[in-house]
């Protein structure tokens, strides 16, 4: 099969079709879960602290039938208000207003009034489908009924589909709904392309998901991870990170005892990284005090969230 120039699929021609998407929620609800699972591969990071997501991600998964486009945007925050919150959410805000098609995902547990504030960002005129996810922790299959009726009550949502992201389950029902609202064009990109991101900011977000899966709770949202340098030698890729914080206090929790939180953060984001790249990795890490770079306009647009 050629992508790109053809614009028709199939014995009875059907088109090829390509387009975005954007996949919204509030924080925690496994929107970047649910972009990897899609993807096939590690292009966004996630963990159980909320927030994680700070960048819009692109995954690209293509078929025989169509390319999917994902933007993964940052879960809608409201309970911090520095600067880098707002951006965060004016960026959500603004995705919903260029794509194709809004996937915007809850919890299958129940409606959260968390997610009102999410669902009123949405382009009244907007092509929504909701994904119920987390399905697979419900053993009451009348809970998601009510939920799904529930949700039904607050928007005309142009499909409905319950999924675990986890899983990976109904997965492809949801691609099958999101496909015949795209429009009908070739691909934009190569089909064996899953990212427009470059190894240099994927490298940064994998460090940073270490420190959120390792440290949990310990720490607040103002951490960054910024890459100095980024060499690839043959089948080696010689990378140097520097992790960001806003605190002297916060610095030793990264560091930890003689060294040994730093250094676990660098293994797993190693092997994190020869995964993802398929290379050998030597990573070098260093932490940094950058104090209220969160509320700093020059330090957000040198770490790349404007």
């Amino acid at each position: 099969m050629k992508y790109g120039r053809e614009a028709k699929t199939g014995k009875d021609q059907e088109p090829f079709r390509t387009g975005t998407v954007a996949i919204v929620g509030r924080p925690n609800v496994g929107k970047s879960t649910m972009l990897n699972q899609i993807v096939g591969a590690h292009v966004a990071i996630t963990s159980r602290k909320a927030q994680t997501t700070r960048h819009r991600i692109q995954g690209i998964f293509t078929d025989k039938r169509s390319q999917f486009i994902f933007v993964d945007t940052p879960g809608y925050q409201t309970q911090h208000t520095n600067k880098l919150n707002r951006e965060m959410n004016r960026t959500v805000g603004q995705v919903a207003h260029e794509v194709d098609v809004i996937v915007f995902v809850i919890e299958a547990f129940g409606w959260d009034e968390r997610d009102t504030p999410v669902l009123e960002l949405l382009p009244a005129k907007a092509t929504v489908i909701l994904a119920l996810n987390k399905v697979d922790r419900i053993s009451d299959k009348t809970q998601i009924a009510a939920t799904l009726v529930d949700a039904s009550k607050r928007r005309d949502f142009a499909a409905l589909v319950p999924v675990s992201a986890e899983k990976g389950t109904q997965l492809r029902p949801l691609l099958d709904e999101i496909r015949k609202r795209l429009p009908a064009q070739p691909a934009i990109y190569e089909a064996d392309e899953i990212t427009d991101r470059p190894e240099r900011f994927l490298a940064a977000e994998l460090v940073r998901e270490r420190i959120f899966r390792l440290l949990g709770d310990e720490l607040p949202y103002s951490i960054a991870v910024d890459i100095e340098s980024f060499e690839i030698e043959g089948n080696l890729r010689r990378i140097a990170a520097t992790i960001y914080v806003d605190r002297p206090g916060h610095k030793a929790i990264v560091i930890g005892e003689k060294g040994a939180t730093l250094k676990r953060i660098g293994t797993e984001a190693r092997h994190a990284m020869e995964a993802l790249f398929g290379s050998k990795v030597f990573l070098e890490t260093h932490v940094r005090v950058k104090s209220g770079w969160a509320d700093s306009d020059v330090a957000l647009r040198q770490l790349g969230y404007r």
